[in-house]
């Protein structure tokens, strides 16, 4: 099994997405000066209707001026006022029409420019969610194929100083390759650590273990093919690092049938693999994105700005839906995806969340 994050989730269509986002800008701002000029225009338009009139109210008082022969001037100055009133009503009309279409045009735009942006960050929260299942489907893979190795499987039906110093140097080759495990604990079952991998570094044997959700479901796996998917947590013994847990039952002759005699518990080094994935989400620098995953109780297991990761809780209107976007009272576009799980790893109910600035 292969230990890095090489592996990559349908790749998302960010470019198109970027392209989508300036057409709708330009298309925008040619609006807004479309806009400005038909304003312009029109202003130009009823200033020189305003000088017709006042020149056409000039010419009546000097036409009345004149007497009885002014008095064919003076129809002509009346033409001549009606005239510009006429015009000036076609221009004010013209504003009016004009940017009532522009202001619901840039408002279509701005619509249709949101959506676009809201379903490119769904896509975005779906990749973060789905490479992370990708990597731990991985580790569900490693624990089960690990359980079966004869010096795992010797060491807990005869935990002998020999059986276990070997076990343990065992464990410590499966880490110098694997470099995404803090480490992995071989436990009888009691829940007593009797191996680890870095013995040198971690003093975990002879620890008990017994009172963790993981290990308690672990012995209740009905057969070797059978794992469990911890939650991220704080582990003490480990440093207080944050760490996925993940647990198969260590059984008689390696046999995926035989009788329970032990668990194999390898805790994934969480935080760095998780701001990985987080950070490498190709949000761009306009969004002010904050890219989350978050658990089932929607607690923030990772964050793109390495901010309350395992102590804060997001505030995330699902309506039922596994995917969605929308805007919260203050303007902020939030976007989510729940998990998809891969292959035999279901997912443990989490969330893909992008949070955009206003």
């Amino acid at each position: 099994m292969s230990a890095a994050l090489g592996l990559k989730a349908k790749p998302i269509a960010s470019e198109p997405a970027d392209d989508d986002s300036d057409i709708s800008a330009l298309i925008n701002r040619l609006t807004a000066e479309v806009n400005q000029i038909a304003v312009d225009k029109t202003k130009a338009i009823q200033q020189i209707t305003n000088q017709m009139k006042m020149l056409a109210l000039n010419a009546l008082i000097e036409s009345s001026r004149a007497g009885a022969q002014g008095a064919g001037f003076a129809v002509v100055a009346q033409e001549v006022r009606g005239v510009g009133q006429q015009v000036e009503t076609i221009a004010r009309e013209l504003e009016t029409q004009l940017t009532k279409r522009t202001g619901d045009l840039v408002a279509s735009i701005d619509r249709m420019s949101q959506r676009s942006r809201g379903e490119r960050m769904v896509d975005l929260s779906l990749n973060a969610v789905e490479l992370i299942d990708r990597n731990l489907y991985e580790r569900t893979c490693d624990v089960r194929w690990w359980a079966t190795d004869s010096a795992v499987v010797d060491c807990t039906a005869s935990p002998a100083q020999a059986a276990v110093s070997y076990a343990s140097q065992r464990l410590g080759v499966i880490l110098g390759a694997y470099t995404v495990y803090l480490d992995l604990w071989l436990c009888d079952l009691d829940g007593n650590v009797i191996a680890n991998g870095r013995a040198d570094r971690f003093r975990v044997v002879g620890q008990n273990v017994a009172h963790t959700k993981w290990f308690r479901e672990a012995r209740t796996l009905r057969s070797g093919d059978d794992y469990v998917a911890g939650d991220v947590e704080n582990q003490p013994l480990l440093g207080n690092a944050q760490v996925a847990t993940y647990c198969a039952s260590v059984r008689a002759g390696g046999e995926a049938n035989g009788a329970p005699i032990g668990v194999l518990a390898i805790h994934f080094d969480w935080e760095p693999q998780a701001r990985a994935i987080v950070q490498g989400v190709r949000v761009g620098d306009n969004d002010k994105a904050r890219v989350l995953l978050v658990d089932s109780n929607l607690r923030v297991i990772a964050a793109s700005d390495g901010q309350g990761i395992l102590s804060e809780r997001v505030s995330l209107s699902l309506n039922g839906q596994r995917s969605g976007f929308y805007q919260d009272r203050s303007g902020t576009m939030v976007a989510f995806h729940a998990t998809p799980g891969y292959e035999t790893y279901r997912g443990l109910g989490w969330y893909g969340v992008i949070v955009c600035g206003a």
